[in-house]
């Protein structure tokens, strides 16, 4: 067979010498206690030897504080004789005079069933594994060998990324960055392994579905068979399925009564979770959107990586200005794959194109930050649990949602200026042949990390017009502007219009009831009337033209009676003393999307055609 030379180098890191190995053992003496205990060695190490328990984890960008579950941690020489360990920082431990030989013994708690932490029970082992696993400075570069211990009398297999090796509980890694990056899951899973043919008739790329669940096996086959779908759309969108270094693609997926609804992208696999019945067709559909995102990040963050998290830094929060593209284009294409592969109806793919539209153009975050400042404020909003309220609501939109509504401009636009020969695809297959591509010294490893001066290059590239590229970049991606959907969907036959038209409207506020009145349960956005009025936060509104205002009913009464550019009187209570104010009323600017036909208009041959090219399946099924 052939072998390739990134394949080759991680073989070779796998047969290397035990002597520069770094060694774990994982045993279970009692999981229904939650916590596992690890044992790591590690040879031909100088002193001090600092040890380190992940800060970050790959695919989060905030701080995690995983040495939080780590205790009675001890280390020994190679006889067995206990040696000294002081603890250097909250993060780490130091083992001041290190002999040539040192394994370290600890304990470590989990019970979160989701893509970043660790959980343990008597049901299985769900290992994210800077979560789980004590490392050294100074010996990222070394391989790493694992063996699992299963409880005894348990029924467990071992789902992986991780190198096999010739014992089914021992794997390698050729390097840190690729372990920590290898979620793993012991558990009485129930396995599909199925093949999916390469664009151009070139191979097949091999996949494993590592399914534990509640449900039954009709369930997980048509969730199998969706699966197949996205993996095949996902590939016509880049023309090839990256090389998939253990030789497969395995999907570790949790849906159980007790997990929390997650999906966390690495280099040959993902992490599924939630709490999704697969014998319902809705929940179905909603575990596989979340397939179809993480998948395309097999492509788009895995290997087209920005700079900015190359390499990976398990010590810091990692900040990345390109998160809008690595995250958000990527949300873009979950859905596009989703009614590509037929997964998902018209209607709902219009639901989701509104709901993109309406965030980009109505939210208040453009006035205060671009979609770059955006991606950088991940360290505080991916899973972050700041103690202290924050203004986010009005001053942050997520560049998910803002990056994946940046994919559906640019790729309409693209599209509309070539009259159907270049698309967002096209960016996309760019990108890949420069940055993904080429890959890396070892798997874990990219070679040619991206910055935003290449997506600017590879997108006059791919327009052939540099000015083109500039403008889109510095208006929508630098700058602050929202790009004109009305214009660019109507090519496709999709009408952006009022969801609410003539609708009376304060602000996008909740309320709810008080004994004294009606309680602003969140802080309004500048530009709306209830700002202009001194309208905010914990603020009870008690009366609206003298009427008494009770319960969040009679509000919405008493402002549906209303008309845009009506002014009423307005009183309410801030921290108890009493405030009057006039309110000018607005209509309602939220927008939706819907299909020109559903209007009762005629869908035209261009408009069909249009669409057709856009959303159409690109794959064989």
């Amino acid at each position: 067979m052939v072998v390739s030379l990134v394949t080759a180098v991680a073989l070779a890191a796998a047969a290397s010498s035990p002597a520069q190995e770094v060694g774990y053992r994982v045993t279970f003496p009692a999981p229904e206690h939650r916590w596992m205990q690890v044992e790591v060695t590690f040879t031909a190490v100088r002193a001090p030897l600092a040890l380190r328990m992940s800060r970050s984890s790959p695919g989060r960008y905030a701080l995690h504080e995983f040495a939080k579950n780590v205790h009675d941690l001890r280390a020994f020489d190679a006889t067995g004789r206990e040696i000294a360990v002081s603890r250097s920082d909250p993060y780490g431990w130091e083992v001041p005079a290190a002999p040539d030989v040192v394994r370290v013994a600890y304990k470590v708690y989990g019970e979160q069933v989701d893509g970043t932490y660790l959980a343990i029970d008597t049901t299985h082992a769900h290992m994210n594994m800077p979560a789980a696993f004590v490392w050294a400075r100074g010996l990222a570069d070394r391989p790493i060998r694992i063996t699992f211990a299963p409880p005894a009398g348990a029924r467990w297999k071992v789902a992986t990324q991780l190198f096999a090796t010739n014992d089914p509980w021992t794997f390698t890694a050729p390097n840190l960055q690729y372990f920590m990056d290898s979620p793993t899951e012991l558990g009485p899973v129930w396995e599909l392994r199925f093949t999916v043919p390469q664009p151009g008739g070139t191979g097949n790329a091999s996949f494993r579905i590592a399914l534990h669940h509640a449900g039954d096996e009709a369930g997980a086959r048509e969730y199998a068979s969706g699966v197949r779908r996205i993996a095949a759309e996902e590939a016509a969108v880049f023309g090839e399925f990256p090389e998939y270094e253990p030789g497969a693609y395995t999907f570790l997926a949790d849906y159980l009564p007790y997990a929390t609804g997650d999906g966390m992208e690495h280099r040959n696999s993902t992490v599924l979770t939630g709490r999704a019945d697969l014998a319902d067709p809705r929940a179905r559909r909603g575990a596989l959107s979340t397939v179809a995102h993480e998948l395309f990040h097999a492509w788009n963050v895995e290997r087209i990586r920005p700079a900015s998290l190359e390499p990976f830094d398990f010590e810091r929060a990692n900040m990345s200005g390109e998160l809008w593209l690595a995250e958000g284009v990527t949300s873009y294409y979950g859905a596009l794959v989703m009614q590509r592969a037929g997964l998902q109806p018209l209607d709902e793919t219009a639901r989701d194109l509104g709901a993109l539209v309406d965030a980009v153009v109505n939210t208040p975050a453009r006035r205060v930050r671009s979609v770059v400042e955006a991606s950088r404020m991940a360290p505080f909003v991916d899973a972050a649990r700041p103690v202290d309220p924050t203004n986010f609501e009005i001053t942050h939109l997520s560049y998910y949602t803002w990056g994946a509504g940046l994919g559906l401009a640019l790729d309409l636009a693209l599209r509309d200026r070539s009259n159907g020969r270049v698309s967002l695809d096209d960016f996309m297959r760019a990108m890949w042949r420069a940055h993904g591509k080429p890959g890396g010294s070892a798997p874990g490893h990219v070679a040619r990390p991206y910055t935003l001066d290449d997506v600017r290059d590879r997108l006059a590239e791919v327009s052939g017009d540099r000015a083109f590229a500039g403008e889109f970049v510095s208006r929508f991606v630098e700058g602050r502007e929202a790009p004109d959907y009305a214009r660019l969907l109507s090519r496709a036959g999709f009408v952006v219009r009022r969801e609410r038209p003539g609708g009376a409207w304060i602000g996008d506020v909740s309320f709810d009831s008080q004994a004294q009145g009606v309680r602003l349960a969140r802080l309004t956005a500048p530009g709306t009337p209830a700002y202009h009025a001194g309208l905010d936060r914990d603020d009870v509104i008690v009366a609206i033209d003298g009427q008494r205002v009770s319960t969040a009913a009679d509000l919405a009464a008493a402002l549906g009676a209303r008309k845009p550019g009506d002014v009423v009187a307005i009183r309410f209570l801030r921290r108890g003393d009493p405030v009057t104010a006039e309110l000018t009323l607005a209509e309602d600017p939220a927008l939706e999307v819907v299909t020109v036909e559903s209007t009762g208009a005629r869908l035209s041959a261009e408009q069909r055609n249009f669409r057709a090219a856009w959303l159409s399946p690109k794959a064989a099924h």
